[in-house]
This record gives C-alpha cells, sequence and structure tokens, in this order.
C-alpha cells in the first residue's frame, strides 16, 4: 500500500512542469509526488535528476494516495481538454477538502466554470497563473493563485517556497476567488504583449531613423537598462540584437523571418476588455501588430504602395535616441495604466477584492515583465486605493509630462517618415483622449441619435433627450417607450 509522504503533487511532466516539480523537490519541507499519463516522461524525470527525490506514481489512484490530505496537486498540461480531462481523473480519487490547482494559461471563463463544478463535489479548485517561462518555474516564478481563502491556507506556503524573491518578499499572494488568478494572468500577457511591441517599436525607429547596427541598438538598451527603463524585456532584447548568426555572420535579428506569432491570451485580453468597455488600445495594436506581421501575402502585394515623398530626417542623432527613449517610457506607463484599469473593471464585474498594489509587487521578480517602475506602481496603490486611473497618480503624472514633448517628436517622425508606431501612436492618441475637456463623441452620439433614434443627454440638462430629425426637428424628452 502507498504511503501518504508528499505534501504536494505535479500532474504534466513537460519542460513547465518537470521545472516546477524539480523547484518544489528542491524547497525544504516540501516532498513531491509525481505522476504523468506516459510512465516515460515520469521515468525520464526520475533519471536525470536523482537528487530531487520524487515521489514517483505510475497510476492516478497512486499518485492520490502518496499525498497527505488535504490532497494538493498541480496540473501543468495544455489547456483545454487536456485539463477538463485531467480534472475528471483527479476528483475520482480525491476526496472532499482536496485541492485541485491548475497552472496553466487557462481562459479564466474556463476557471470560473471549473470551480464551480469542482466545488460542487466538495474539493477546491485554483486557477494559478504562473509567469516566467520554463527558467522561472525553474528557479522562482510569479505566481498568480485564485481560490478560496481557504484553500489558500494550504497551498500559500508552498507557492511561497518556489515563488521568485524581490526585496525579500516572495512574489506571490492571493489573488482573488475562483478565475480572478488566471484574469489578472491574462492581462499581465497582455501587458507584456504591448511592452514587447513598445521596445520592437524603438528598435525600428533607431534603425530606421538613426541608422544604428542592431549591436549599437543592444548598447543603447544595455544603457537604457541601468535606469527607469530598467527591465527583463529591456535586458533580453539588448542579448538578442548583439546575438551574431553563425551560418551567415549577420546580426542575427536580420534572418529571424520578420512574422510574429502567439498563443491567445493578448486576443483574450483584447476581447475581454471590449466587453468589460475599457479601453486597452496599446495592447490591442501590439496584437494587431502581430497579426500584420503573418500576412506575407498582404504585405508583399502592397509592398510598392506609395511612402513619404520626404521622410524626416534626424539631425542630431544622440538627441534622437534620448527622445525615443522618452517616448517609449511614456508608452509603457500608458501600457501598464490600460492593463490595471482592465484588472479593476475585471474585479468590480466578477465580484473580486483583487489588490492592485500587490498585484503590481508580486510582478517584480520571476515574470516576464519584471520592470523597476513596478515598485513605483505599488506606491501608488498603496497611497491611493481607489486611484481611478494610474497615469493620474502624481509620480505618473509628472513623469509623462516630462517626456511628452519627446513622445510627440517621436510619434510625428514616424509618421512623417512611414515607420510604423501602432503601439506608440496609439498610446499618446489615448494620452489626449483622456486628457482632453471634450471629446468629439457628441458627434458620435448626435450620428447615432439622426439615424437610430439613440438618443443624447445634454450638458446643461438632466434626462435623456432625442431630436425629431424625420420631422420638424424639434428636440423631445425621451421616454422608457420612445
Amino acid at each position: 500500500m502507498t504511503e501518504a509522504t508528499a505534501n504536494i503533487g505535479v500532474v504534466g511532466l513537460a519542460v513547465m512542469g518537470s521545472n516546477l516539480a524539480r523547484n518544489l523537490a528542491s524547497r525544504e519541507g516540501n516532498t513531491v509526488a509525481v505522476y504523468n499519463r506516459t510512465w516515460a516522461r515520469t521515468e525520464s524525470l526520475i533519471e536525470e535528476h536523482p537528487e530531487a527525490e520524487f515521489v514517483q506514481a505510475k497510476s492516478v489512484e497512486e499518485f492520490a494516495a502518496s499525498l497527505q490530505k488535504p490532497r494538493t496537486a498541480i496540473i501543468m498540461v495544455q489547456a483545454g481538454r487536456g485539463t477538463d480531462a485531467v480534472i475528471d481523473q483527479l476528483t475520482q480519487v480525491f476526496e472532499p477538502g482536496d485541492i485541485i490547482v491548475d497552472g496553466g494559461n487557462a481562459l479564466f471563463t474556463d476557471t470560473i466554470r471549473r470551480e464551480q463544478a469542482v466545488s460542487a463535489k466538495g474539493l477546491h479548485f485554483v486557477g494559478a497563473g504562473i509567469s516566467g517561462g520554463e527558467e522561472g518555474a525553474l528557479n522562482g516564478p510569479s505566481i498568480m493563485p485564485g481560490g478560496s481563502p481557504e484553500s489558500y491556507e494550504t497551498l500559500g506556503p508552498i507557492l511561497k517556497s518556489i515563488a521568485a524573491v524581490a526585496e525579500g518578499e516572495p512574489c506571490v499572494t492571493h489573488i482573488g476567488t475562483d478565475g480572478a488568478g488566471h484574469f489578472v494572468k491574462m492581462i499581465h500577457n497582455g501587458i507584456e504583449y504591448a511592452d514587447m511591441q513598445l521596445i520592437a517599436e524603438a528598435y525600428d525607429l533607431l534603425r530606421n531613423s538613426a541608422g544604428l547596427t542592431p549591436a549599437e541598438i543592444a548598447d543603447v538598451f544595455t544603457e537604457w537598462n541601468r535606469g527607469e527603463l530598467e527591465s527583463y524585456l529591456i535586458e533580453i532584447t539588448a542579448e538578442v540584437l548583439r546575438q551574431v548568426d553563425a551560418r551567415t555572420g549577420k546580426p542575427l535579428v536580420d534572418v529571424i523571418l520578420d512574422q510574429a506569432g502567439s498563443k491567445g491570451t493578448g486576443v483574450w485580453t483584447v476581447q475581454t476588455a471590449l466587453n468589460l468597455g475599457v479601453p486597452v488600445s496599446g495592447i490591442a495594436e501590439a496584437v494587431f501588430a502581430r497579426a500584420l506581421s503573418s500576412k506575407p501575402a498582404q504585405r508583399a502585394a502592397a509592398s510598392e504602395l506609395p511612402g513619404p515623398s520626404t521622410p524626416a530626417r534626424v539631425e542630431d542623432r544622440d538627441a534622437f535616441v534620448e527622445d525615443v527613449r522618452r517616448a517609449l517610457y511614456a508608452s509603457k506607463i500608458i501600457a501598464y495604466s490600460q492593463g490595471f484599469d482592465a484588472i479593476a473593471a475585471g474585479a468590480d464585474e466578477y465580484g473580486w477584492n483583487i489588490d492592485l498594489g500587490s498585484v503590481a509587487k508580486i510582478w517584480r521578480g520571476g515574470c516576464i515583465i519584471r520592470a523597476v517602475f513596478l515598485n513605483r506602481i505599488t506606491d501608488a496603490y498603496t497611497e491611493q486605493p481607489d486611484l481611478v486611473s494610474l497615469v493620474t497618480a502624481p509620480y505618473f503624472t509628472e513623469a509623462v509630462a516630462g517626456e511628452q514633448d519627446s513622445w510627440r517628436r517621436v510619434v510625428a517622425h514616424a509618421a512623417t517618415s512611414g515607420i510604423p508606431t501602432p503601439a506608440f501612436s496609439s498610446s499618446l492618441a489615448y494620452y489626449d483622449g483622456l486628457r482632453a475637456k471634450r471629446l468629439p463623441a457628441a458627434v458620435v452620439q448626435g450620428q447615432r441619435d439622426f439615424f437610430g433614434a439613440h438618443t443624447y443627454k445634454r450638458v446643461d440638462a438632466e434626462g435623456t433627450y432625442h431630436t425629431l430629425w424625420s420631422g420638424d426637428r424639434t428636440e423631445i424628452e425621451a421616454t422608457d417607450s420612445h
């Protein structure tokens, strides 16, 4: 009979699952049970890492029997049907009070559905966003668990033992109930899309307007990484740009096909934000930029379309480089501001009590978007928990004010030079729309009332109104029956 010696189990031993299991096993206090549908993968993990001393299981029944109560298992399988299949298996061998954790990139509405089904059987279900990729899973990720507070009492210490540590604090916190963890991870990935696109646009400007080589841009990014732009993505971009292709001797970036893929979380972010009525234009343009890059036939057909007759010239290269740096920082602030707006809106819609400052805090280490300025976001929400928009916090207001002249020059330069900067440009347009005293939405509402009797409100009176456009064009107060 199998003895219950493990305090945590991992199901699914592909790269992410194997690395997470190894991370768990390396931390004092953890004994890790492992199970994979195919025994060969379990066997391979055990043979390659004998130091880990895993509790191995050949069946899901044996796996359950090896876990101490309340049994706690982290599923690391491909999102979708595979996740549902493993959940079904575990619910058949687990007992009330046990905990099933989905550590994959699941759509948060699927997590809500799964939590309802699993909790109906007396078990706890936790959707946990895990960021940091393969390296993070092994050495310390940022972890965003949802689920019940009761489940976090058991799960929290285990997750804290493996999470990345930033300024002495583990990068994990209980996000909220049911799908909150996966929702926040989805928004994290959306911000990641925007951040990557902004850096790519900065590269494009420095290369095609300032005439810098990839190696020179790598040096610029390395310098930027010593200041307010310090982040993992800036750091690795410099490494990519410095890499030379062994086959051709060219910069590797010049031989990589310029078609960017995606796994869907950016799309989910934009779709969800649309449903919530939250503008995430920087994230959306990053998603669309990847989609455009992956249309080779359209791009080939349009490659000879006319561009600007007199592209803008860069007279002072050093000044232009500094302008791009400032524009990148301002646009980055907007991307994060939009992302946190989406988290706040999701929390309101689904009844989650999400601490936005704590979210920023756990993103400081382990995750892909880890950056020094996340401390500033934590400070902003600590000082004003009811902050209506991140960009209105004093630090960020002052930061954008200091960068906006450069930001405007860069966007104008890109437009007159024919260099696409959708994320830079849309971020600036959002900022200007947000600060505008009056928007042309009044015209849109007038149009809607004209063709569809959709009514409008007035700035000088209460109530809802409609103009009789097809009649004598007098204004009437609209009623529910109108």
